[in-house]
């Protein structure tokens, strides 16, 4: 299978695992962890203390600005090394097809060479 047909299935595969969890869960709530961790752990363990505290506390907007932000840097991050390996195989690719040319045109040069002495 051509190297193409192998991300499409990946990108439909990971499609559907992403969807699969509204389809099994159609009213779950997905909410965030930090909170529910927290409650957790004191239903299991009420006399635990909180050993550490925040020093800021962003508000949501911001939470959510910093995690777009996040985000975005490691799909760059992502984005840059896929984009850096295609241009490495385009490169060699075109790099095997100049040696290929040259390679023909060196032998046809030296034919040519063979027939003018006779």
């Amino acid at each position: 299978m051509k190297r193409r047909t192998w991300y499409i299935i990946g990108f439909a595969l990971i499609i559907g695992i992403c969807a699969s969890a509204f389809i099994i869960t159609p009213n779950g709530s997905f909410g965030g962890s930090d909170d529910q961790g927290s409650q957790k752990i004191l239903q299991i363990d009420p006399n635990y203390v909180i050993w550490f505290k925040s020093i800021w506390n962003p508000p949501p907007e911001t939470q959510s600005l910093l995690f777009a932000v996040q985000a975005a840097i490691g799909a760059s991050i992502i984005g840059f090394f896929i984009g850096n390996e295609r241009g490495k195989r385009v490169t060699l690719e075109k790099s095997e097809k100049l040696k290929a040319v040259q390679t023909k045109a060196t032998k046809n040069e030296t034919e040519g060479k063979k027939t003018e002495d006779l």
